[in-house]
């Protein structure tokens, strides 16, 4: 079966991070196994309107105004009219929204139901139960999800978490992980720089959740006991002015870098220059970061938390508690192991771990075992009455006047007057064999 999918979410290019490298590569490999895809996400600055990448991939950037870390303005009905037209136009079958945080993929979500289309949603973040935010944002999602046909999670971990804060059914849910693209991500310890000095690197969001003051505790006293030591720290957020300031306090100008926002293509080339990379996030469901870095033939030392230890094998990795001095005493066993670390063994075991082809396939099987669509009102109204005795109530009123509104729309504007877009013409992908040891792998190209 081929399908025509959308996916959704506040998180896309030009902004750099997990959600958007996964819904990035995994449209790439769908697109070679022959579907459609696009990207409906907002504005970036200048970025709005409709582009175009790599093999046809088209991204409509949406003229929405965003809130606090690029998530959307709740509008709620807002943008029910421009995302018909634009489902319409593109013939799509399967919307599938990406992020709990990304209210456009959310709101999207309820009105794909509304329109009768297929709807899938993937987690990518773990969530507690206790504070305003989270117990905020499960409420969200357990009016949203009570009326999907299928969540997918990146990490056993997630969907654990999934399921407990969205009252879902466990058997509408599947854990597919993600991928790294370990052909862009080789070992080179002959680009290790500084020369005889133990590089410690970090790429990373400078924000609370990503660990970046227990970051501040850490490097003060690592330097302090491995004169060797090299800080490299490449990203940008509200935390940076903290890494600022230690440098001034404790004199590491001259052993510690700010790189500052780093593109996703020159990652490599930061990443190669260490021998250890520090993952210091208080929450993930699986992390990216670690297996590129493992690709590249460094030394793991991570905070354990969430899914980090279904990633990556033992003897990859060091797993320490989010503790200043559990980190510290971690990195200092990485240190001392730092110069005999196997980098191009590291790099082979993880292309045979990850591959994006494998987690579009796996994908693809979700897309084909999906049920018919169920657009009755009667039924959503049950399955959405369902998430509680006050939640259920305004949930029904949102899907009451969602279906109202699509009706008004409907008849305004037909589907018959919306202009059908020509698909991308599609192009043989040209597969290059590459080596890598005793493996062989296939690369796209255009």
């Amino acid at each position: 079966m081929k399908h025509r999918i959308a996916f959704v979410s506040d998180f896309f290019y030009p902004r750099l991070g997990g959600v958007e490298m996964h819904q990035y590569q995994l449209a790439q490999c769908l697109i070679e196994r022959g579907h459609k895809v696009i990207i409906i996400t907002h504005a970036y600055g200048d970025r709005s309107g409709v582009r175009y990448l790599t093999n046809g991939l088209k991204v409509y950037y949406c003229p929405l105004l965003t809130l606090v870390e690029q998530s959307c303005f709740p509008t709620i009905y807002g943008f029910f009219p421009l995302l018909r037209t634009i489902l319409i136009r593109e013939q799509i079958e399967i919307v599938h929204g990406h992020q709990a945080t990304s209210y456009l993929g959310l709101e999207s979500m309820i009105h794909a139901k509304t329109m009768g289309y297929k709807v899938v949603y993937t987690d990518h973040s773990l969530f507690g139960f206790s504070d305003a935010a989270c117990i905020h944002i499960n409420k969200v999602l357990k009016f949203v999800l009570s009326d999907i046909d299928h969540a997918v999670c990146v990490s056993h971990t997630s969907r654990e978490n999934l399921t407990l804060r969205a009252k879902i059914d466990p058997y509408k849910s599947s854990t597919i992980p993600n991928a790294v693209d370990a052909y862009r991500f080789t070992p080179d310890p002959s680009a290790r720089y500084p020369l005889n000095t133990i590089n410690i690197v970090v790429v990373s969001r400078l924000t609370f959740r990503k660990g970046t003051d227990l970051l501040v505790d850490v490097i003060p006293k690592i330097a302090a006991m491995f004169p060797e030591t090299h800080f490299i720290i490449g990203g940008d957020g509200p935390k940076r002015q903290l890494l600022e300031e230690i440098k001034e306090k404790h004199h590491l100008v001259n052993r510690m870098e700010l790189l500052g926002a780093v593109p996703h293509n020159k990652v490599r080339d930061v990443l190669v220059r260490g021998h250890i990379f520090l993952n210091t996030s208080l929450t993930e469901a699986f992390c990216i970061a670690i297996v590129e870095a493992a690709s590249c033939g460094l030394k793991i030392v991570t905070t354990n938390v969430g899914g980090i230890t279904e990633v990556l094998p033992e003897h990859m990795v060091h797993l320490a508690e989010p503790d200043p001095p559990k980190i510290v005493e971690a990195l200092a066993e990485a240190i001392s192991q730092a110069r005999d670390v196997p980098s191009q063994q590291f790099h082979e075991e993880v292309l045979s771990m990850y591959n994006w082809r494998n987690v579009a396939e796996r994908t693809e099987k979700v897309y084909d075992s999906l049920p018919q669509a169920d657009s009755c009102l009667s039924n959503r109204i049950k399955r959405v009455g369902s998430s509680g005795p006050w939640a259920g109530i305004l949930g029904v009123v949102v899907v009451v006047i969602d279906f109202l509104m699509f009706l008004v729309i409907s008849w305004w504007r037909p589907s018959s007057k919306i202009e059908v877009a020509p698909d991308f013409p599609h192009q043989k992908y040209k597969k290059n064999k590459r080596k890598y040891g005793d493996h062989e792998f296939s690369c796209v190209g255009n």
